[in-house]
């Protein structure tokens, strides 16, 4: 017993302790990467003070376009034209449009100008007149 571990430790001296690797048999061409630890999140601090609302009625209607071809559109179709923020929606726009003049839009027609603006027609129900509302804002 004594001759076979001093002949074991004399094998070990002189081939070394980690000559043999085990190598891990793999039986998949896809590398999974192992699950580690997720910690929940928690933060120092949080958002304590809610941000104004950006898009209010007066920045949704930007100013009314006064030109002859919009002054036609007034008189003619009962339409307002107006410029408008390039970020509202035609719900805001009609929101907008019934909260500063208390009148009901129809439909509204939008577009963007070579120039970079938003222009939106505002057709007004049969309800209201739009050479009235016209007068009333102050740009006939």
């Amino acid at each position: 017993m004594a001759a076979t571990q001093a002949k074991n430790a004399k094998r070990a001296a002189l081939k070394g302790t980690s000559s043999k690797k085990a190598l891990k048999v793999r039986h998949s061409t896809t590398f999974r990467r192992p699950n580690t630890l997720k910690l929940a999140r928690s933060p120092k601090y949080t958002k304590s003070v809610p941000h104004y609302p950006r898009m209010d009625v007066h920045t949704v209607l930007v100013q009314p376009i006064t030109s002859e071809t919009a002054m036609k559109k007034v008189e003619d179709s009962n339409t307002l034209v107006f410029q408008v923020s390039l970020k509202a929606n035609k719900y805001q726009i009609k929101k907008a449009l019934k909260d500063l003049y208390e009148v009901e839009a129809d439909k509204v027609h939008t577009l963007v100008r070579p120039n970079g603006t938003k222009k939106a027609y505002i057709k007004l129900t049969s309800d209201y007149d739009a050479l009235d509302i016209a007068n009333k804002i102050g740009y006939i």
